[in-house]
């Protein structure tokens, strides 16, 4: 699939989609969260994709939110910003959250306001070192959305998510890798063969269990150690019947490469 602002490749198990408007630096429109959507709607029904990769192109990830597709001149009428977070911005996020297979966030350059919250969503967030997360929102008198406020004080702390919401500064990809923002940072010139690698890895894992790995560590912010631990053994349980599970075991017994099937 390719539209203007969305480009969606599928190949070996990975379904790549590419933020598409370089020339804004890959901010969002109305148009491009639609076809974004339709994107994701072809990932859930996709049987052949196991892992999905997010990146940008050109020379940054996202600027977030583009404010000329809103703008609002003093004095003139308020834009319901509530409004465009419940229609385009939510659904985003709790998608990427709920897929069941692993999401990679490849930030090829700058991730701004809500571009750098999108980027949080994601499993595994993997940067190159001339990347950066900023949280832009103080600057025009926001919150940080899209997940933002949920997403800084449980990866690195109250004290550092009111730094980097209430300045605005920007953290650079190495220091939000020492942090503990992201997975990974890496050097420019090695950036895609280590994403390539990382999304081949994934999509000949046990995608079953991998989905089932997303859920169980997600759900764990919400449970006490006793329903964690219920919860442990019902997915074990579950797991123990796949193909996956009876493969990799095989696999160890007979000293051999597994070859799972996701299921």
């Amino acid at each position: 699939m390719t539209s203007d602002a969305i480009l969606l490749d599928i190949d070996a198990g990975v379904a790549r989609i590419t933020l598409n408007r370089p020339d804004r630096l890959n901010s969002f429109n109305d148009a491009m969260h639609a076809q974004l959507r339709q994107a994701l709607d072809r990932v859930k029904t996709d049987t052949s994709i196991r892992v999905l990769l997010l990146t940008g192109a050109g020379r940054g990830f996202c600027a977030g939110q583009d404010l000329g597709d809103r703008a609002v001149a003093p004095g003139s009428a308020p834009v319901d910003l509530g409004a465009s977070i419940e229609r385009n911005y939510m659904p985003l996020i709790l998608t990427l959250r709920a897929l069941p297979l692993p999401v990679v966030c490849a930030v090829n350059g700058v991730a701004a306001g809500a571009g750098a919250n999108i980027a949080l969503a994601c499993d595994i967030v993997i940067a190159t070192r001339s990347a950066s997360f900023i949280q832009a929102f103080c600057k025009i008198g926001l919150i940080p959305d899209s997940g933002g406020t949920y997403w800084l004080p449980r990866l690195v702390g109250t004290a550092r998510a009111m730094g980097l919401a209430m300045l605005g500064e920007k953290l650079g990809a190495e220091q939000a890798e020492a942090w503990g923002l992201i997975w990974k940072c890496v050097d420019d010139d090695r950036f895609e063969a280590t994403v390539s690698a990382l999304v081949s890895q994934l999509a000949q894992a046990p995608t079953k269990g991998l989905a089932a790995t997303k859920h169980a560590i997600y759900a764990a912010e919400g449970h006490l150690l006793d329903q964690q631990l219920a919860m442990e053994r019902e997915v074990q349980r579950m797991l123990g019947n796949s193909e996956d599970y009876r493969e990799g075991v095989a696999a160890f017994v007979g000293k051999r490469q597994p070859q799972f099937r996701g299921r």
